[in-house]
């Protein structure tokens, strides 16, 4: 959350923090490695960690857990929030397990201390190639974890080929958190657009396997569905913004909506939500990394739209043999999937809202899916 302070990636921590608060645990959160912070009003990296140390002191105030935090920059002195060194050091030495959201962290001799230690995989496949390929990083990172729990629920699946390099036992499936308390239904006749927010263009992390190319920056997706809104009266906007004037005017020629989501990203609690709430569903790709070699993985954002009560048309990466789809949500391959879904929402605008918060209540609510992790990696 300090590092990146964006809503995307904050709510992404926030919901799981939620989960195991609902279920009575003791929980806090730390951040705490050698990576700089992005300060947003600065535009820049920085080892100046006080926007960093706001951002995530006036979330975890939000939540309640005021008192539950600390973020440290280890490679420094005094460089340490929220609780001193020997109290952060204490708490891996004491804790029941430490859950390495998104393996963020590269774990050091303090964190190794935990008893157990559970690397919950929220960008699975990039991972499973890089290791294919010999990655002396990635075996570390995943050697020095006792259990795996991966967004990619169609692992092991007949249609999915990510590589799992012989960890089978290792590996448990998981899904996406959401606190429905903070994203509560919000249905909206009137509103117009279908929308997402994220990034458009985002060069490295392509890896080669098998002597194909496997993408990750989502324009490889867009383009192939540029011209969806040519063929529909649905109005779209893209909260994705992209830098180069030249992806901008390519999807603006094409009926695409732009609109910058750095600002409302910033204001986690207010316009970052109250964006999800004004739209009238999400249309939005995957990475494919993900949609060809059919991982299962799903957007934690995906869940955020359907919490609030708006149906989401997303592309299908394997997450449709295991999530129920045709109502409230709809996986697409083609333009004429994803044209047939939006016709189907706007033909019955109010069932679909109300099934799309019917399945962020059965499939994603936060205490189920953190009780589910918890018996499934044997800690309750």
């Amino acid at each position: 959350m300090g590092r990146c302070p964006f809503g995307g990636q904050t709510w992404l921590y926030l919901n799981w923090l939620r989960g195991l608060q609902s279920l009575g645990h003791e929980v806090w959160y730390v951040e705490d490695d050698t990576t700089w912070p992005y300060d947003p009003i600065k535009n820049t990296i920085t080892d100046d960690c006080s926007y960093a140390v706001r951002h995530i002191s006036s979330c975890m105030t939000q939540i309640g857990m005021d008192d539950r935090w600390a973020y440290r920059l280890a490679d420094r002195h005094h460089a340490c929030w929220g609780m001193n060194d020997q109290k952060i050091n204490e708490l891996y030495r004491s804790c029941d397990a430490l859950l390495n959201i998104v393996g963020a962290i590269d774990l050091r001799d303090e964190h190794m201390a935990a008893p157990y230690k559970v690397y919950v995989q929220t960008d699975p496949v990039i991972s499973e190639l890089r290791m294919a390929r010999g990655d002396e990083h990635t075996r570390i990172a995943f050697a020095n974890h006792d259990v795996i729990a991966t967004y990619g629920e169609n692992f092991g699946g007949v249609d999915c080929r990510v590589p799992l390099n012989g960890l089978h036992e290792k590996y448990r499936k998981t899904r996406q958190p959401v606190d429905l308390k903070y994203w509560p239904m919000a249905f909206q006749p009137e509103a117009r657009n279908f929308t997402t927010i994220g990034n458009y263009r985002q060069e490295g992390n392509d890896v080669e396997y098998g002597g194909e190319i496997y993408r990750w920056s989502k324009h490889h997706e867009w383009e192939k569905f540029l011209d969806l809104p040519k063929y529909t009266d649905q109005a779209f906007e893209l909260a994705v913004m992209p830098d180069d004037p030249a992806d901008q005017a390519q999807l603006r020629s094409v009926g695409w909506r732009l609109t910058s989501p750095f600002e409302l990203s910033l204001d986690v609690f207010g316009k970052y939500p109250a964006y999800v709430r004004g739209s009238r569903a999400e249309f939005t790709v995957a990475k494919d990394q993900n949609v060809r070699l059919r991982s299962g993985w799903f957007s934690e954002r995906d869940v955020c739209y359907l919490a609030s009560g708006k149906p989401v048309v997303t592309q299908d990466t394997g997450f449709s043999n295991i999530l129920p789809v045709g109502e409230g949500l709809f996986a697409f391959t083609t333009i004429e999937g994803a044209l047939q879904a939006i016709e189907t929402i706007n033909s019955d605008y109010e069932h679909h809202c109300n099934a799309a918060r019917s399945i962020a209540e059965e499939f994603f609510e936060a205490g189920k899916v953190a009780g589910k992790l918890l018996v499934d990696v044997g800690l309750a």
